[in-house]
């Protein structure tokens, strides 16, 4: 407690805001946690973050207000949900006019906000990605395109990578590969883990493999040879010598260089070991996200997925990117985090940032894997619900109009490279990676050993960051990484306000180590 009430405080001051919230009338904290603890399952109380919770009452933009009126920016999106800022008044204003027309009434009756959304939807998918069917949440998505993989393709198995969450009904359960998720019952048959292509943490890495502003600091496992970084750069084109000179290549003045990433062969062969001795020849898909979410925005070798994409199609596979929290221009450089991959996936799942918070899924494939489907019965009551249709159709029009995906790419970009600074600074940030406003900042005791910071050490950072006005959250399969994805909206003021605080929260911890 003494240590505690030591904490400093950083000297920068929290960017301003104009709104004002509305003063909270409710129940008190001492009886709102006490129904929590009594009337909700233990669950939700299991998964309340901070020693002491906070009471959320209002929200606006990229900013929070508790009970009792102190204000908080929010990093987290309410678990990269909230895509273009809480409350945005436009998408306000979508809800409250199709309120007034329409809650309710389902697929049975053809009502215009679900054509509408699907055709602004597919418009910003590739060919042949045309064919959309609306759900919940993302755990339902993945459900529906784990059955429609299987009826397409007649196989059964299934192939996601280790450390990837994809919800966490009793059938997603078995995609997803993290102990925290799993219990002792029958779940997920035919579902199979190869190894995730961490070059941080995994047994191979890389200093040049990710597609991000900021590299691993491990050494690379490439062999030395001709190239940077430890790799070995095969020349396609050669248009900077004549193939009579006797100086030395110089790699800069090529115009045609391939950078080999041997890291990358490694992670691939595990896939391979994986198709030769766990599953049957003929397999239905393979689940991938384009950044790994809750597993700590883990980022792969740039060529992994597309390599993957091929072997999976070899085998009688379909290849299925989990855009749950990579969708919607949260990546920056493009709407879709697979297309940073270059590579066209068969199937699309979405949800999260798809509605701003407001509960809605999607899946999107082609029309000849969608057609088995067809041949049974599915109905879903809320899926294209006419509300959720016309807040995602207003989200898509607002990430548009206020230029979100360039935002972050600029804002994230930012963030990254300052948070490498941090890296530097301190022995306890092991890795900064991420894309975008996609990122992690994963935490260890020391850069030799990378062994992962402790529990007890993650929560006092995570609680003087919180205590000093900005939320963020936790990740990774042990809890070692601090995820930073907030709202789209965030400014560079804000990113600068979070970097002073972050610093001063290491820095407390620090000093109390």
């Amino acid at each position: 407690m003494c240590q505690k009430a030591a904490v400093k405080h950083p000297s920068s001051q929290m960017p301003p805001c104009d709104y004002k919230p509305d003063s909270y009338q409710g129940m008190s904290k001492e009886r709102l946690l006490e129904i929590r603890k009594q009337n909700c399952h233990p669950m939700t109380m299991k998964v309340t973050y901070y020693r002491q919770p906070v009471f959320i009452h209002q929200g606006h933009m990229q900013w929070l207000w508790d009970v009792d009126g102190k204000r908080y920016l929010d990093l987290f999106a309410g678990v990269a949900t909230v895509s273009v800022g809480h409350c945005h008044p436009r998408v306000n204003e979508a809800a409250v006019k199709q309120l007034k027309h329409l809650w309710h009434t389902t697929a049975i009756y053809i009502h215009p906000q679900i054509q509408e959304y699907a055709e602004k939807l597919v418009s910003l998918l590739p060919e042949p990605l045309k064919v959309v069917y609306l759900t919940n949440s993302g755990s339902e998505a993945n459900d529906l395109a784990m059955l429609m993989a299987r009826l397409h393709t007649g196989n059964y198995d299934i192939i996601t990578l280790r450390g990837s969450y994809h919800g966490g009904s009793p059938m997603t359960m078995g995609l997803t590969s993290r102990t925290d998720y799993k219990y002792p019952v029958a779940s997920g048959f035919g579902c199979h883990n190869t190894m995730c292509p961490d070059v941080f943490r995994g047994v191979w890495g890389g200093s040049h493999c990710r597609d991000s502003p900021v590299q691993t600091i491990r050494e690379c496992n490439c062999s030395r040879g001709v190239g940077w970084g430890g790799r070995i750069a095969y020349i396609i084109e050669i248009h900077c010598m004549s193939l009579n000179s006797l100086h030395p290549l110089n790699l800069s003045n090529c115009n045609s260089v391939v950078c080999h990433c041997q890291a990358n062969d490694r992670y691939i062969e595990q896939l391979k070991e994986m198709f030769d001795t766990t599953v049957p020849h003929r397999i239905a898909a393979f689940f991938g996200e384009p950044i790994q979410g809750v597993g700590g925005a883990v980022q792969y070798p740039k060529n992994y997925l597309k390599e993957t994409y091929k072997l999976v199609r070899e085998k009688g596979g379909i290849c299925i990117a989990d855009e749950v929290q990579t969708g919607f221009g949260r990546t920056g450089s493009h709407f879709w985090g697979f297309q940073g991959h270059d590579i066209i996936p068969d199937m699309v799942t979405m949800a999260k940032g798809i509605a701003n918070g407001f509960p809605m899924g999607a899946v999107v494939t082609t029309e000849e894997i969608a057609r088995p489907f067809g041949k049974g019965l599915h109905f879903n009551t809320f899926g294209g619900n006419p509300v959720a249709c016309a807040i995602a159709s207003s989200v898509l029009d607002t990430i548009a109009e206020d230029r979100l995906q360039e935002n972050c790419a600029m804002v994230g970009t930012y963030l990254l490279t300052e948070l490498a600074k941090l890296r530097d600074k301190y022995e306890i940030i092991g890795d900064v990676r991420g894309k975008g406003l996609q990122i992690g900042v994963e935490m260890v005791t020391d850069k030799a050993s990378c062994k992962p910071l402790s529990p007890e050490a993650m929560a006092e950072i995570f609680e003087d960051t919180k205590d000093m006005g900005v939320l963020i959250g936790k990740g990774g399969i042990y809890g070692q990484t601090f995820r930073i994805k907030p709202p789209m909206c965030i400014t560079k003021d804000d990113a600068d306000f979070f970097l002073a605080v972050f610093d001063q929260a290491l820095q407390n911890y620090m000093d109390r180590r």
